[in-house]
């Protein structure tokens, strides 16, 4: 699949080593002209999205239906 959303909504924590999973995942979607959706992440992980600019790469939805939809999908 060339577009994959991710559900944050159950994450309470995220480290370094989940902030480079993710800036892997979104590069290797770009790369196949895919992207990456956040969806729902929680106030901790949003936090630290924001901190380390990762908001500006890929910017998070406020829920799944809202990433599923930017991704063009339904479910």
């Amino acid at each position: 699949r060339r577009r994959l959303v991710l559900d944050l909504s159950a994450l309470d924590f995220m480290d370094s080593s989940g902030l480079n999973v993710l800036i892997r995942a979104v590069n290797k979607a770009r790369e196949s002209d895919g992207d990456l959706y956040l969806a729902a992440p929680t106030p901790a992980v949003r936090r630290i999205l924001e901190i380390t600019g990762v908001m500006s790469t890929i910017p998070p939805h406020d829920a799944v239906a809202d990433a599923l939809a930017a991704a063009g999908g339904t479910r």
